[in-house]
């Protein structure tokens, strides 16, 4: 920990704190990262002053949370989220404690916390860690363990369940054997469905967010977070014996790159609507994605999430590609829109490369796609009625038209003709197959 880099700016604020009688420590996921020796730009201190008393030895600060004990410091580039030390009372609703007084000493405020790898405290002033709980042991032993009775832990915020879930497939760690006893769907019904979201999208940017999926089914709490997730378990995949719906998502949703938490939403959801039975197989990308859609609006995931995640969906797949002329794809393009094609193709390959040798289809084909994709538009072909030569001010002067859906079905027609053969879109070309198109 002594060589762990910490910004000068931090060393300053402890600095601030004990030239003025306070107590400063770093505590939290920056000192368990620390410890691991992960990197992180996220600091959380700890200390005896009151968050009025922040305030006023800084000169740059936010009152993020005042009423909780909880003052921002802005110091240079960076934000130091500050909590007075505290003791919570009880937790009557399951989510938040009834009342929140503050406390002297840095033992009470670390017992509060939810698990030992949360709970140590590293000393800015003076170095050197305090560890009560036996965090660091445990940190080493990868083992995720709630503080006390995981019982009483788990009663007081039921987001701890998710929490526990989370860190196993953020770190990797496994979950100490009665923290995970104590694991079960009740309180979920307690928690805003925004604190939920919010953790499900910190799980799926994890390396592997099957772990926290796999450890969510076999505590029950699945069928309460995504219902019809837990029910593609009963879904068998392409007559595998031993493998289903649900699996299949996990291993796509791990497939994928981690860092765009919409695209592994997609990978996790894509195959949820899919039915089968022992005559026959559906796969129905819409109903996939109005499952999602009903899921997301449930979690109340913003709109631009919910629509990229379900286009993701409608259009993932992607099957003969080889054989498609060149207004083939121009047409795909148009139909998934150039914005999300990138994660389109990198949800395809992950899904067919999730089935092996018995695809038909290979990544290679869509590699071919995407080669193919990126020409048509260096290429500049034109793909919406906008990028046409000639618009519908010019057509109606031309023809003599007055304004009227005609006018919006001749453009569509003239738009189907460029994406056939481009070399079209010129005033002149596009005129004579306007009148032609009339006549008709």
């Amino acid at each position: 920990m002594d060589s762990l880099p910490l910004p000068k700016e931090l060393l300053t604020a402890a600095r601030i704190f004990s030239k003025a009688g306070y107590q400063c420590w770093l505590v939290g996921g920056a000192l368990r990262d620390g410890l691991s020796g992960r990197p992180t730009d996220d600091f959380d201190l700890a200390t005896d002053a009151k968050p009025r008393e922040v305030m006023r030895l800084f000169h740059r600060t936010i009152p993020t949370g005042v009423k909780h004990g909880t003052v921002t410091i802005l110091l240079g580039k960076h934000q130091f989220e500050t909590t007075t030390f505290r003791c919570d009372g009880s937790y009557s609703d399951g989510r938040r404690p009834d009342q929140v007084t503050y406390a002297r000493d840095i033992r009470e405020d670390l017992a509060r916390r939810d698990f030992t790898i949360n709970a140590m405290a590293w000393n800015l002033v003076n170095g050197g860690l305090f560890d009560p709980h036996d965090g660091k042991s445990d940190l080493n032993r990868r083992i995720i363990r709630a503080i006390g009775s995981p019982a009483a832990r788990f009663n007081e915020d039921a987001l701890r369940k998710i929490r526990a879930c989370r860190f196993a497939a953020q770190l990797g760690f496994t979950i100490d054997t009665d923290t995970l006893k104590a694991i079960n769907p009740s309180g979920l019904e307690n928690l805003s469905v925004e604190r939920i979201w919010d953790e499900l999208k910190k799980i799926l940017t994890a390396p592997q967010p099957s772990i926290a999926f796999r450890l969510f089914r076999q505590t029950g709490l699945l069928r309460e977070l995504i219902p019809p997730l837990d029910r593609c378990a009963d879904e068998a995949l392409n007559n595998r014996e031993r493998e289903n719906m649900y699996e299949h998502g996990l291993a796509v949703c791990d497939a994928v790159p981690s860092a765009d938490y919409t695209l592994r939403a997609a990978a996790l959801f894509h195959d949820i609507g899919k039915k089968s039975d022992s005559n026959e197989k559906i796969s129905c990308e819409a109903c996939s994605a109005d499952i999602a859609a009903q899921q997301l609006l449930h979690l109340k995931a913003s709109k631009a999430d919910t629509e990229k995640i379900t286009r993701l969906i409608i259009h993932h797949g992607i099957h003969g590609c080889s054989e498609w002329s060149d207004a083939d794809v121009r047409r795909f393009i148009i139909r998934a829109g150039k914005n999300i094609l990138d994660d389109l193709l990198t949800l395809r390959k992950a899904d067919i490369s999730t089935y092996g040798a018995n695809c038909p289809l290979k990544t290679e084909h869509i590699d071919e796609l995407a080669k193919r994709i990126a020409e048509i538009l260096r290429h500049g072909d034109p793909l919406t009625i906008k990028e046409l030569k000639i618009n519908g001010r010019q057509i109606m002067e031309e023809l003599d038209m007055r304004p009227s859906s005609e006018i919006g079905m001749l453009q569509r027609y003239l738009l189907e003709c460029v994406i056939e053969n481009p070399p079209l879109n010129n005033y002149e070309n596009l005129l004579e197959l306007a009148k032609k198109y009339r006549r008709k």
